[in-house]
């Protein structure tokens, strides 16, 4: 699969395994799921610990690195539950 397949495939199972729906993303209104990319996006880069641990914006029991390529996968899915959300707020609003 490509880059974006994967990442496709990713959001997919964290709706389908996880529950992580539209609607439980509309829930995360303070930049959770933009943090939670971050962090997954700097796994590995460096010893980023500390800062995972400051701006991991759920308890540590959900921080679940793996190897590099599949945590920038998860960044990805992240970024586009978080776009998606965004993109659903703009149309409620309209």
């Amino acid at each position: 699969m490509s880059a974006l397949e994967d990442i496709a495939a990713e959001r997919q199972r964290q709706i389908d395994s996880e529950g992580w729906t539209a609607d439980h993303d509309d829930e995360h209104t303070d930049d959770e799921l933009s943090e939670a990319a971050a962090c997954y996006a700097l796994s590995g880069v460096c010893n980023a610990r500390w800062l995972i641990e400051k701006i991991w914006p759920w308890d540590l029991k959900w921080w679940k690195p793996k190897d590099r390529r599949r945590d920038l996968v998860r960044a990805g899915a992240l970024i586009v539950a978080e776009i998606e959300r965004l993109d659903r707020l703009k149309e409620n609003k309209t």
